[in-house]
This record gives structure tokens, C-alpha cells and sequence, in this order.
């Protein structure tokens, strides 16, 4: 052991000057006696065992003594140090003292400060920092160790036993942070302290913390409190005083209880929400099982995993059922709800099989779950929801795709649902049969015949939630097969600008059940639908060929026409009308027709009077073709209207050069469209159908409508008489049946317009719902402001009815206040009813590491109000502070 420490000492003696050589640290350290700006090179020296092998020296008997031999080497890695400024080794070779971003490692532990003591004998080591003219202490000691890392004031610690003391030390654990004025490390991994603080708050003074008499920290694992209570901006809440605490820190997840929320609701009573236990089973997939209950007698539970596969699929499964007591036994209202919900999401990597996709997603639930456990407003207004379960195949190399799906679709308001199991698609693209492998020239007109292929199976049935299961497949059921095979011919062109393009399309439905009617005098047959309940009606099953065939011929053309000023200083320059119509003819044969075999004419009462029925009435593809032979001229034209004009706006054009134009639109788009019938024997002419979009001071305007040609009876049957001829004094167009007419205008202020993008991706990624500032408010947006205007025009049936008329505004607001307050609303008001509909407001504020929100719905089924202070951190989701009324209350 001697001769090590001479060795050291001779090996270091050169670099060490008469006036540093000290045994001491120095017990002032000041700026004004060093020379920070000194462009000494960095020195680097390295402590290693090998000393002992210099030739230097002869080994004495000592250095093989048996005990020497067991004890543990005094260092068992090289020791790296270097500063800036002095590198001074004491008198015995013994210590070292670093100055001025001092720096030490040993292994994987990395220590850096202004000022390091390294003691060789007892393997410790001191660091500190140092303040500067102004009092604020700088390069203050930083210790790394692996992944781990944290800064203090003052440090010691011993390499051998990897303890040590620290003051003001604050390090990262998880989401928290743990602050302590002294503590002890007292393993690799593992700290004590006393009146510590643990906040999830990343301030140097934090905003809100736990006062922790006593804790251990055990790093990347968990942190175990003694007695702790809460101080907020530095007030401490004595009460409640929370006897312990467990904080779990661990970078991978682990399993263990969910602790519950609690609160109270008028009608379900006192509650604890959400209380169960996770379980991390694998890196593959988790589990949790929570439940709900409440002190009236309610109760739920709930199951949620996850699954991930790196690289082939990911997704999620949730399970809920609610029984919801809102009467107590006894009473004549008491009837407990029963309501469920499933949802799962399942997606498959694009990289796992390019020719071949899995895909799901579920939202299934009974009728009224929605309406009696939602705890958001859009959860609550939704009325519609839809469910798919898809799986696709391309096959390599060749034209044809497989897809199959499983679907669902229910309305919450009547209780319908609807379940297809399955849908099955079988196409094949496009191909040209007679055009050759290998081409030559141009295509000839035959080359360009084509012919593609889709075909579909669909099991469908529709009906009451409570019923479906009940249901016969045979009898209730919808289900067919259809082919549909379009070929397409080759176009040409006339006078160079007219473009013609023929077709033919095959259609064939296969169903599995047709329909035979009989009149039955007296029969009452409670038949569905408009059928006579004196017509009895039979079902044949077995294979049902329907097909349909149609010819069609189809021409296009633009127009243009161009309108220039004649004053040639006018800012506009000129106005284009385009002018687009189509023109096409189709012939259908009359399906109706005996040797079809598709209506058949019945005796409806005692009169004789006789009708014709559809013996494919119903089927999932829809019914037969229709009776009467077709021969159609349609008919459509769009317009559009544009203005070009000097931009007055361009502020880089310069003198001389050519002046900058704009192109600005009057009318996007106004259409007219219409068929007539050259077979039908009445009724010739279809409604004419308008529809016109333009943008006025950048607001979109939508409007059309619907004008019918014919007049009605008093019954509201369409009778073969056309408006116009009606001696009104006026000339029509038609019977308008149908109009519409809507525009909505935003206003942001100039820096929201900036984060308006930003804002969408935001939201996505928080997956909150665009208005929702119960959970999620945008404070970078000082104001916004929008509505909606929306009319609609449903003409009456019959002369002596009258139209209805329905309009509705929306209105939607936020405004910053400070770049920490937030206020918002939301209403639309139904102007017909002079009612409001679903309206809420919202205030938020920022208080960094908590949030605070008010959201009140003033009036309506979901009227309620809720105050709630919170941190944001999701790890103390349950520190808050709440008041609320819940709209439950509401029943």
C-alpha cells in the first residue's frame, strides 16, 4: 500500500507547484481567485491498479500477504478526472482537488461541478458549486449514473459502498419530480429523506407539492411515503393528512390497484367510480377490471385491455354493463335499467401482409346506455351508431379482389338495429380482352372494348333490439346474391367536341324466397305494409333468378362564353361563363311484362279491382325491375361563373413589369337536371333538381331544390296535368317539393388563424372531441367566433296542405381573456319552436401545473353545472377538487 501511494505521488509530483501543494480542501472558494478565462489545456490522468507492476520498485513480502490477497481491490476500474482551471494532488499523494467544470468518472458513474475532492484512501468524493457577482450558484454538482441523473448543491459519496449525502437536490422520478433539502443514498438505487417534496410540477418552485415528513425513493420502482399532506402556492391543507402513500415510478408497467373516484348524485346516491385492479400480463397485451357503485343500489362494471404485436396488429377491447336503480323496492316506478356496451378496435401494420388486411371496429350497445351513463354531452347526443369488421384480399398478379364484412347499425331513438353477417364483394378490375400482350401502334376502336365484374353477398335483417334474437332466419332474414357486369364500349368523338360514349349494363339478383298471393275473401291476414289484409301470402323458397338489362348512350360537351369590359382601365379584365351539359338516352325493356314472371296481377277486394304485386317485394337488393318499358333522354347542365382581375393586393410587382391578376369566382357551380320518358304513357317528365354553390365574402353558400312538373288531387296523388298549364297568372317551373338553403361564417383573430392548424393536430392527438373544453381548451388562440345558419322547405302533400318550413342558427364562441383564461360556448336556437337546443358554457383556466374548469349546461335535459380543480398530471388524476351537479339529478 505504501509503495502504491509513493508511486502515485512521484507520478504526479511534476504537475504539482510548491504554492498549491495542500492537504485541505480550501474552505473559500471565490471566483476573484481563480482565473476562469485561463486557456490552460484540459490535464487528464488516470488512476490503475497497474502501478504496482512499474520496474520502478520491487515488490516486498507485504504485497503477497493472504489477507491483502482476499480483501477487495482498493479500485477495480481506472478513475478519468480533468478541469479547466487546477488539477492539485496533496502532499501524500492521497487526495485531489478539481477546479473550474471539474469532471470525474468511474464505470458508468459520471460526476461534474466547479469544485471535486477526490479521495483516493477512503474512495470518496466531494463536488460543490460555486456562486458568481450576482449570489446565484452555478456549476452546481451533476451526478449521472446509467440512465439516472441529478442535480444539487453539495455531494459526497463513496465509490465502495455507493453511498452518499446530497442537499437541495431535486431529481426526475416518472411523471413527478421529488425535491429534498438533505438526503441519504443509501444503495445504488435507493434514497431516504425527511420533509421532502414530491410534485408532478416542473417548476424550480413548485406550484403545488406534498410535504413529505419521511420517504424512500427507490429509482425507476416506486417512492414510499410516511405522514404527507398537501401545500398549494405554499398554504399548507393540513386535513386531510395522508398517513402514507405509494407513488409508483417504474419506466415499464406493472400491475396493481386502481384506486376508485368518489362524489355524490342526487338520484344514484353517494359513488366510488372506476375502482379495480391492472393487470400487466405481458409486453403483448394488459388487462383492467373496474367497477362502479353507488349507495342507492346502482352498480358497474367494467373490463378493458390492450394488445399490440410489433409489427403485425394492434388494438383494444372494453366491456360494460350498468344496472341503474333510480326508485327504491316497492314503489310503483321501480324498474332497475340493464344496459351494456361493447367497443373494440383492432388494426393490422401496413407492413405485415401488403395483399391482405384485418381490420375492426366495434361500438355496439343497448339503446338507452348512452342516455343514462354518458358523462360528455356528445356521448349523449349521439343517436347513431355503427360497427365493421372487415377483411380484404387482393390476389397477386391478377385482376381480382376478395373483400368480406361483418356490420352494424342501430338508432338509439326507436331502438332499430340492423346486422349484416356478412357482406361478402368478389370484383375483378377492368380488363380488355381483345386488346394483344404486346402492343403496336395505336389502339384500335375494338381494343377498347372493356368489361369488368362485382358481385355481392349480403345476410341482412332489421329490427327492435329486444326482438332481434328472436327472429326466424328463414322467414325474417334478408339475403341474396347480385351480379352486376358493365361493359364498357368504345367512345368517339363528334365534330371534334362532342364526346359520345355507349354502354350496356347487365344486371342478375339471386334470392333464396319469392312471394305468391292470393285473394281471400274475409282473409283478415294482418299483412304488413300497404297489402290488403284480405291477400294471403305465401312464401316459396329456392333459387330466384332476377335480371334486369338496360342500353344506354351518353354525350358531353363545354361551352364557353366570354364577357370583357369595355371601359380598359376597369380592374376586372374579363368574365368567363363555362357552361357544361350532358345529354344521355337509355332504353329499358318493360320487366313487367308476363314472360318475366316478376308481378303478378291479384284481386285486391270484392269489387274485382285488381293490382299488380311484386313477388320479389322486399329483397335485400331491392325488388323487381320495374314495370313499363323505359326510353329516357336525361338531361343536366352546370354553369360556372369566374372574374379575372387585377390583384391589387401583390406588393412585389414592380415598375414596368406586367400587371398580377387574380382568378375570382361568382357561381362555383349551378345545375339543372331532369329526364323524360318517351315510352311512359303519363307522367313523363322527372322533378328538375337545382343546386347552385357560390362563396360571398368567404362564406360557402349551399341552396336547391326540388320543382315537380305535375299537379296533385286532393289525395296527393300525382296526376298527368303539368303546373303550367294551370291558370295561375304567374308561369312555373314546377311544384317546388323541396328546398334548402345554408351558410356559416368563422372569425378568428390573426394569430388564431395561425394555430388553426396546429390546433387539429392537438386534438387528435389528445382524441378529445373539437369543442369539448371540459377536457381540452386552446389557450394560444386570443378569439373565435362562427354560426351557422341552416332553412329548410318540405312542400305539402296535398292543395289544401301547407309547406313546413324549418330554420335553426348555431352559435360558437371562445375568447382568451389572459393567456391563462379561457371562456366558450355553444348553443344552436331553433327558430320555428323559439327554443334553444343543447347549450353549454365553459370557463377554463391555466394553472400550469393544475387546471381549472367550469362547465355549465343552463337548461334541457342535461342541465348541470361543474366546478373542478385539478393537476394535470394523470399519475394524481385524483388530487382535485370538485363540486357538481350531475344531470342524472335531472329524472
Amino acid at each position: 500500500m505504501y509503495k502504491l501511494l509513493i508511486t502515485y505521488f512521484l507520478a504526479v509530483l511534476p504537475l504539482i507547484t510548491l504554492g498549491q501543494q495542500t492537504e485541505t480542501r480550501p474552505d473559500n472558494l471565490n471566483l476573484s481567485g481563480i482565473d476562469t478565462t485561463s486557456t490552460m489545456p484540459d490535464r487528464r490522468d488516470t488512476i490503475v491498479p497497474s502501478l504496482l507492476e512499474s520496474d520502478f520498485f520491487v515488490p516486498d513480502s507485504l504485497s503477497t500477504d493472504t489477507m491483502a490477497m482476499e480483501k477487495a481491490p482498493v479500485i477495480e476500474a481506472p478513475i478519468d478526472y480533468n478541469a479547466e482551471d487546477s488539477i492539485i494532488g496533496s502532499f501524500d499523494g492521497q487526495k485531489v482537488y478539481l477546479y473550474n467544470n471539474a469532471k470525474v468518472t468511474y464505470q458508468q458513474i459520471e460526476l461534474t461541478a466547479y469544485y471535486i475532492e477526490l479521495d483516493l484512501e477512503t474512495k470518496e468524493v466531494y463536488a460543490e458549486g460555486i456562486k458568481d457577482s450576482t449570489g446565484t450558484l452555478i456549476q452546481k454538482p451533476i451526478f449521472k449514473d446509467g440512465n439516472d441523473e441529478f442535480e444539487s448543491n453539495t455531494l459526497r459519496y463513496n465509490f465502495e459502498s455507493e453511498k452518499g449525502i446530497i442537499t437541495d437536490v431535486v431529481t426526475e422520478q416518472g411523471e413527478g419530480f421529488v425535491h429534498s433539502q438533505r438526503t441519504k443514498k443509501i444503495s445504488k438505487d435507493a434514497f431516504v429523506l425527511k420533509d421532502g417534496k414530491y410534485t408532478t410540477c416542473d417548476a424550480p418552485h413548485p406550484h403545488f407539492y406534498l410535504h413529505l415528513t419521511k420517504a424512500k425513493v427507490i429509482s425507476k420502482n416506486k417512492i414510499i411515503t410516511g405522514p404527507a399532506y398537501m401545500v398549494l402556492e405554499d398554504f399548507p391543507l393540513y386535513f386531510p393528512i395522508l398517513p402514507f402513500g405509494y407513488f409508483p415510478n417504474t419506466p415499464s408497467y406493472s400491475s396493481g390497484i386502481l384506486i376508485p373516484t368518489y362524489g355524490e348524485e342526487n338520484n344514484r346516491g353517494f359513488f366510488l367510480r372506476e375502482g379495480g385492479y391492472y393487470w400487466a400480463a405481458s409486453e403483448y397485451f394488459d388487462l383492467a377490471v373496474q367497477g362502479d357503485i353507488y349507495s342507492k343500489g346502482s352498480w358497474a362494471t367494467k373490463l378493458h385491455t390492450n394488445y399490440r404485436k410489433r409489427y403485425k396488429y394492434n388494438g383494444g377491447f372494453d366491456f360494460r354493463y350498468n344496472l341503474n336503480v333510480y326508485k327504491e323496492k316497492g314503489d310503483p316506478d321501480y324498474n332497475p335499467s340493464k344496459q351494456f356496451a361493447i367497443t373494440w378496435n383492432h388494426s393490422q401494420d401496413a407492413k405485415a401482409n401488403p395483399n391482405q388486411t384485418f381490420s375492426a371496429s366495434v361500438n355496439f350497445s343497448t339503446s338507452g346506455y348512452d342516455k343514462q351513463n354518458a358523462i360528455s354531452a356528445e356521448n349523449y347526443l349521439r343517436s347513431q351508431k355503427s360497427s365493421s369488421i372487415a377483411f380484404s384480399k387482393k390476389f397477386e398478379n391478377t385482376p381480382y379482389n376478395l373483400s368480406v364484412n361483418l356490420r352494424h347499425s342501430q338508432n338509439s331513438t326507436d331502438s332499430s338495429l340492423t346486422l349484416s353477417l356478412p357482406e361478402m364483394t368478389f370484383s375483378m378490375a377492368k380488363v380488355y380482352p381483345l386488346r394483344k400482350k404486346v402492343r403496336s401502334g395505336a389502339l384500335k376502336w375494338y381494343e377498347k372494348f372493356g368489361i369488368n365484374y362485382t358481385g355481392n353477398l349480403r345476410n341482412s335483417i332489421t329490427a327492435h333490439e329486444s326482438e332481434i334474437l328472436q327472429k326466424s332466419f328463414a322467414r325474417d332474414w334478408k339475403n341474396g346474391i347480385r351480379h352486376n357486369i358493365p361493359i364498357s364500349l368504345p367512345s368517339f368523338n363528334l365534330l371534334s367536341h362532342i364526346n359520345f360514349s355507349p354502354g350496356f349494363n347487365y344486371n342478375e339478383k339471386w334470392y333464396f324466397k319469392r312471394y305468391d298471393y292470393t285473394y281471400v275473401k274475409d282473409g283478415n291476414f294482418n299483412n304488413p305494409g300497404n297489402f290488403s289484409d284480405d291477400i294471403r301470402i305465401d312464401t316459396i323458397t329456392g333459387l330466384n333468378r332476377v335480371y334486369d338489362y338496360s342500353y344506354s348512350l351518353s354525350a358531353s360537351t363545354n361551352i364557353y362564353g366570354m364577357f370583357l369590359p369595355v371601359n380598359p382601365q376597369s380592374r376586372v379584365k374579363g368574365i368567363r361563363h363555362k357552361m357544361t351539359p350532358s345529354f344521355s338516352i337509355s332504353y329499358r325493356p318493360d320487366f313487367g311484362a308476363e314472360r318475366f314472371g316478376y308481378w303478378k296481377e291479384v284481386q285486391v277486394d270484392t269489387t274485382g279491382a285488381t293490382r299488380f304485386l311484386d313477388v320479389n317485394d322486399g329483397g335485400i337488393y331491392g325488388g323487381s325491375p320495374g314495370r313499363g318499358a323505359s326510353g329516357a333522354i336525361s338531361f343536366s347542365l352546370n354553369n360556372n361563373l369566374e372574374m379575372k382581375m387585377i390583384d391589387r393586393k401583390d406588393t412585389t410587382q414592380m415598375e414596368g413589369e406586367e400587371e398580377k391578376f387574380k382568378k375570382v369566382k361568382i357561381i362555383d357551380n349551378l345545375s339543372f337536371s331532369t329526364s323524360y320518358n318517351l315510352i311512359a304513357d303519363s307522367l313523363n317528365l322527372s322533378p328538375i333538381n337545382i343546386r347552385a354553390r357560390t362563396t360571398v365574402a368567404g362564406v360557402n353558400i349551399n341552396m336547391g331544390g326540388v320543382l315537380d312538373p305535375y299537379m296533385t288531387n286532393e289525395n296527393g296523388t300525382k296526376i298527368h296535368k303539368y303546373v303550367w298549364n294551370e291558370k295561375s297568372g304567374l308561369a312555373k317551373l314546377g311544384r317546388l317539393t323541396r328546398a334548402n338553403l345554408s351558410f356559416g361564417m368563422n372569425f378568428r383573430s390573426k394569430k388564431g388563424e395561425e394555430q388553426a392548424e396546429r390546433n387539429k393536430e392537438l386534438i387528435e392527438e389528445e382524441n378529445v372531441l373539437p369543442g369539448d373544453y371540459s377536457h381540452y381548451a386552446d389557450f394560444n388562440i386570443p378569439w373565435d367566433f362562427g354560426f351557422d345558419y341552416s332553412f329548410n322547405y318540405a312542400g305539402p302533400r296535398r292543395p289544401s296542405e301547407k309547406g313546413r318550413i324549418t330554420q335553426t342558427i348555431g352559435v360558437r364562441g371562445n375568447l382568451s381573456l389572459t393567456d391563462k383564461w379561457r371562456i366558450s360556448m355553444n348553443t344552436n336556437y331553433d327558430i320555428m319552436a323559439g327554443e334553444f337546443s343543447f347549450t353549454t358554457f365553459n370557463v377554463n383556466r391555466d394553472l400550469h401545473c393544475w387546471s381549472m374548469a367550469f362547465n355549465f349546461v343552463p337548461f334541457g335535459y342535461m342541465k348541470s353545472y361543474s366546478f373542478t380543480i385539478n393537476a394535470k398530471s394523470s399519475m394524481l388524476k385524483d388530487l382535485k377538487i370538485q363540486k357538481r351537479q350531475s344531470h342524472y339529478d335531472n329524472f
